[in-house]
């Protein structure tokens, strides 16, 4: 028998996995605390209030906000990149789901987001 320790979307999980099993079983255990799990810190960037505009900017996947491309008050277009977040050494843009303005900021460089948190919000 083998032991793993898995995690998925922040949940650890302690595995065992016995070699060899003709009916292909597997034991998991109940799922330990979650080790790190992130949480968004309050954002220290100068920002509208928080929810000020109604189309929302959401994190696709859970990461680290690397870098902001826009500010409030800048117009974008649909497909340009508000922040990009760092997940799994990649950096992901996260865009503009349309035209609009920025109208609020809600994260600051260096915050732990989870996925379809709202990083800023459009007019």
């Amino acid at each position: 028998m083998k032991n793993y320790t898995i995690t998925v979307n922040g949940n650890v999980y302690d595995v065992t996995v016995e070699e060899g099993a003709s009916t292909g079983a597997v034991a998991a255990k109940a799922p330990a605390a979650p080790k790190a799990a992130p949480k968004a810190a309050p954002a220290a960037a100068p920002k509208a209030a928080a929810g000020a505009g109604s189309v929302k900017v959401e994190a696709g996947a859970a990461g680290k906000i690397f870098k902001i491309e826009a500010s409030v008050g800048q117009a974008v277009k649909a497909g340009d990149a508000i922040v990009i977040l760092e997940a799994m050494k990649m950096e992901i843009p996260v865009v503009a789901p349309s035209d609009g303005t920025v109208a609020s900021i809600d994260v600051a460089v260096g915050d732990a987001v989870e996925a379809g948190a709202v990083l800023a919000t459009l007019n």
